[in-house]
């Protein structure tokens, strides 16, 4: 059980996580390392012996490895990343690199993506080391760079260059699940990730004859790209129900005492109510026009134009999103992925996933666990490529009136204390029995 000194360090170690700025601008444009360094500094605290790995100078990483109690156990991964999205400072309520604790509130960025985490994990192991605690199979302790960005620096570093100090993982579990979500009629359902749709970001191009903006132009760059991210904008995507979107569909219906329908899809989403905001993301592919560069003067029609497109498809689902932007695009517009990454599925019938909902239920009997895919993604694409099933698994006590959603980069982004302390509690127990 975690200790009352746990309870305390899981908030000092938000907060001071929250001050070290590590602000991903993209491109580089970030520096992990105070950070890094400060989690590495309370491993080794806890005993450990953490290793700090970069590829790139300033874009660090932080693993170890804790020993279990069952050698032939498969190993776990804990990971959570370091680095935050960018904050405007006159937008806040308070100074988003603050960390300021007020009125049992952690406020800044990245409490809720991913600091807040990342002091649970750090919070867990030094309890145990206080307490002579190891857990029943080896965990792997990742605190990863870059993945706000591409994760070239980070996750995807490690898997690719670092693979052995991962070996004997199968498993491992990271962000955005686990959370209260209220639906507003008195019921906390607590969804745990065993999913995330794949990335797609996508580079279009339109080429034309350049020439004078008062002159016929029927190969105008700029009208045939608007014309193509026109399509992709209104374009509807088919419903396709992966193996968790079932799972997650027919788990809510029984909350609801409602039938499982799952040929009338958007009829069971009409009787979950804001419920259904946990799948109808997840429902089927996507592709949100994003970014628009053409032309340098207004009397000047330009030979090329350019857009972005933020795609994700679901699991399966890649070879219907390639043939489907194909037919969007059209002739006269082409596109390639700026960058790919794999969708992922994960079992809902594991042990892993059992011990977590149990983890939960101790200590949230009032709640409702089910599983659910992400739409977007985490470093457990990247780990992916070490065979390692990836599990969001972050868990938080919200009081109504918290959207953990809307709060993921947004601005006052902030987390309750008693939040942390759940967390803490599940994450401990989580671990010990995995």
């Amino acid at each position: 059980m975690a200790d009352a000194q746990a309870l305390d360090e899981v908030v000092t170690f938000t907060s001071d996580l929250i001050r070290i700025d590590t602000t991903n601008r993209g491109g580089g444009d970030c520096r992990e390392r105070p950070a890094a360094e400060y989690a590495a500094e309370q491993l080794a605290g806890a005993g450990l012996e953490p290793l700090l790995l970069e590829r790139t100078e300033g874009r660090t990483n932080v693993v170890a490895r804790i020993e279990g109690s069952d050698p032939s156990a498969d190993a776990l991964l804990v990971h959570g990343h370091l680095d935050v999205v960018p904050a405007r400072a006159g937008e806040w309520s308070v100074h988003p690199f603050s960390g300021e604790v007020r009125d049992g509130v952690v406020w800044g960025r990245g409490a809720v993506d991913m600091k807040n985490m990342d002091a649970m994990i750090l919070a867990v192991v030094r309890a145990w080391a206080r307490q002579g605690v190891r857990p029943r199979r080896d965990l792997v302790i990742a605190f990863t760079a870059d993945e706000e960005a591409s994760a070239e620096d980070g996750s995807g570093f490690l898997a690719d260059e670092h693979a052995e100090l991962f070996e004997g993982c199968t498993e491992g579990i990271s962000e955005s699940g686990a959370f209260t979500f209220h639906d507003g009629a008195g019921r906390q359902i607590y969804p745990i990730a065993a999913g995330e749709r794949g990335t797609a970001w996508l580079r279009l191009s339109a080429r034309g004859r350049a020439g004078h903006g008062s002159r016929v132009n029927k190969e105008n760059a700029v009208t045939r790209l608007a014309a193509a991210v026109a399509r992709i904008g209104a374009h509807e995507w088919p419903v396709r129900l992966t193996p968790t979107v079932r799972a997650a569909l027919t788990e809510l219906a029984a909350v609801y005492g409602v039938e499982a329908d799952l040929r009338n899809v958007d009829s069971l989403l009409d009787k979950l109510g804001p419920a259904a905001r946990l799948v109808e993301a997840t429902l089927r592919n996507s592709a949100n026009p994003t970014m628009f560069d053409a032309g340098y003067k207004i009397n000047v029609i330009p030979g090329e134009a350019v857009a972005h497109v933020d795609g994700r498809y679901l699991p399966g689902g890649e070879e219907e999103f390639r043939a489907t932007m194909d037919k969007l695009t059209g002739p006269d517009v082409d596109w390639e992925f700026h960058h790919r990454e794999v969708a992922l599925e994960a079992p809902v019938d594991s042990p892993a996933f059992a011990a977590m909902r149990a983890a939960v239920e101790a200590f949230a009997p009032e709640g409702h666990v089910v599983p659910f895919c992400m739409p977007g993604g985490t470093d457990a694409k990247q780990f992916s490529r070490l065979g390692i099933t990836g599990y969001g698994f972050s868990p938080l006590k919200l009081p109504e009136g918290f959207d953990y959603h809307a709060l993921f980069h947004g601005v006052d982004e902030r987390v309750p204390v008693d939040a942390l302390h759940f967390g803490v509690r599940v994450l401990d127990r989580f671990l010990r029995t995995a």
